[in-house]
This record gives C-alpha cells, sequence and structure tokens, in this order.
C-alpha cells in the first residue's frame, strides 16, 4: 500500500507541476498580446500624426 501512496503523491505532483507551467505560459502569452496591442496602438497614432502633418 504504501508503494501505492507514493506513486500517487508523484502523479500528483507531476499534474501540479504541469499545471503550474500552463499557468506561467497563459501569463507570458497574456503579457506578450498586450505589448503587441501597445505598439499597434503606437504605430496607429504615429500615421495619424503624418496624416495630419500632410494635411496641414
Amino acid at each position: 500500500m504504501a508503494l501505492e501512496d507514493k506513486i500517487d503523491g508523484a502523479k500528483d505532483q507531476v499534474a501540479g507541476k504541469a499545471k503550474e507551467v500552463e499557468g506561467k505560459v497563459q501569463g507570458l502569452l497574456g503579457k506578450a498580446k498586450d505589448a503587441f496591442g501597445d505598439v499597434k496602438d503606437a504605430a496607429e497614432d504615429a500615421v495619424e500624426d503624418i496624416k495630419e502633418k500632410f494635411d496641414k
């Protein structure tokens, strides 16, 4: 019975680590999407600024 308990404990640890890694990956993807959005907004603002200068 003790061996089965150790195996179950090891499975739980592996599952926990996998979920932890999954959470970290999701966090990094979220940060990357935010950064991409910021760059996109900055580029759009720059285009608008250039358009305004040429429209004058």
